[in-house]
């Protein structure tokens, strides 16, 4: 099948293998070229280990510290007739170039919110991975999230707290901005959103590996977050996702107690903002990251995902005392948030328009990232050839 991008909104609905698979292989050299985590962990669990943040996790833990990788995902597999999702065929790759590097790579896929998939995690740790685990990654991003105990379907919402908010966001397709209105969030969205993105699932799956006693002595956990420019606070920091995300942070501390006795740590790392699935969803913000990568580019201080991972997980696995803010949280957003960048960043939000998008901000980056998610855009991948879109995911197959 000849395989082409179709954008619907702020999704692509489509995905290319060979491309998902030229993204994976290039974060893998990067990772390769880099010194190597001596002291890394060596069986890692990574929920919501098939894109972004989540799967450079991986990628890091793996070809950075050697460790076996056990990733939890939720992705739809090719019905022959329409390709996979990208996080299917990323997961793929990964698994086939840790095979040939000599790495224990296994899959769940499944709803990571449930009961069961976190029974069936623990069963194998149990089986293949030593029966303890000294790494937990926390990377899920959803929309929406079916409780385990009493299974309410609770939704999240992307809406300012209190009143509503104005400001200028971009159409990334067409490059035209214009002005958004968004009406507050009333009690029930702002609980809903919590329920999905906040804390408590990450609390489940600790107390579930706890009561299994399947976490190593020292082992680590940690889960990412966003926090970002005062221009993006309402919908994001301020917003409902900004609650969910205190409720994160606040779910870290309670961890950390009860890791206390297998003298583990907790933690909430403070990414920078990125083209992800998520981020492409949240008005304002793309227009804001088209901006922000034109300046950090300029400053040769631009990071992708696996770039900010290696970073993160470099420290997090160094001699040295790990540097934490006021909160306790890891911050690798630094560069993001310097009061120079963040200087011109607002110089240039504030005179941004449709004529001078492409002038002013790094628009065509941003787009070329977000065709980058679904496989497309990558370099020395000939699209007009036709492509096996069924394939699979070695440990996945019976």
């Amino acid at each position: 099948m000849i395989v082409n991008p179709k954008v619907r909104g702020f999704i692509c609905t489509t995905a290319h293998p060979e491309g998902c698979q030229s993204n994976v292989i290039s974060q893998i050299n990067y990772v390769k070229a880099q010194p190597a985590i001596s002291q890394g962990p060596k069986n890692a669990l990574i929920i919501g280990a098939s894109t972004g943040y989540g799967l450079a996790s991986r990628i890091v833990t793996g070809f950075g510290a050697k460790a076996n990788t056990l990733g939890i995902f939720f992705e739809k597999e090719s019905n022959g007739k329409r390709t996979a999702t990208a996080g299917w065929y990323n997961s793929s790759s990964f698994e086939q170039e840790a095979q040939k590097y000599g790495l224990l790579a296994k899959s769940l896929n499944g709803d990571a919110f449930s009961d069961s998939i976190k029974q069936q995690t623990i069963d194998i740790i149990k089986k293949d991975l030593e029966g303890k685990i000294d790494l937990v990654v926390y990377s899920l991003a959803s929309p929406r999230r079916q409780h385990p105990k009493n299974e309410q379907l609770f939704n999240s919402t992307l809406k300012p707290i209190g009143k509503t908010y104005t400001n200028k966001t971009v159409n990334v397709m067409d490059g035209i901005i214009s002005k958004i209105e968004i009406e507050p969030a009333n009690d029930k969205e702002i609980n809903e959103t919590i329920e999905v993105m906040g804390g408590e699932d990450w609390q489940f799956w600790i107390d579930a590996l706890l009561a299994a006693n399947v976490l190593a002595d020292g082992c680590k956990t940690v889960a990412y977050s966003y926090i970002g420019p005062e221009l993006t606070y309402p919908i994001y920091r301020h917003g409902t996702i900004g609650k969910a995300k205190e409720h994160l942070e606040t779910t870290a501390k309670n961890l950390n107690e009860k890791l206390s006795p297998l003298k583990g740590n907790a933690y909430i790392s403070i990414n920078k903002g990125l083209v992800t699935q998520s981020s492409s969803a949240i008005p304002v913000v793309p227009l804001y990251i088209s901006i922000l990568y034109k300046v950090m580019k300029k400053h040769d201080i631009h990071e992708g995902c696996i770039e900010q991972i290696y970073r993160l997980f470099a420290q997090l696995y160094s001699q040295e005392k790990l540097a934490l803010d006021k909160s306790g949280r890891i911050r690798i957003d630094d560069l993001e948030m310097r009061s120079d960048v963040q200087e011109e960043v607002q110089q240039i939000w504030n005179k941004v328009s449709s004529e001078n998008l492409a002038e002013l901000t790094d628009i065509k980056g941003y787009k070329d990232d977000f065709y980058g998610l679904f496989g497309f855009n990558m370099p020395n991948i000939d699209y007009s050839k036709d492509v096996n879109i069924d394939v699979k995911i070695p440990s996945l197959v019976d």
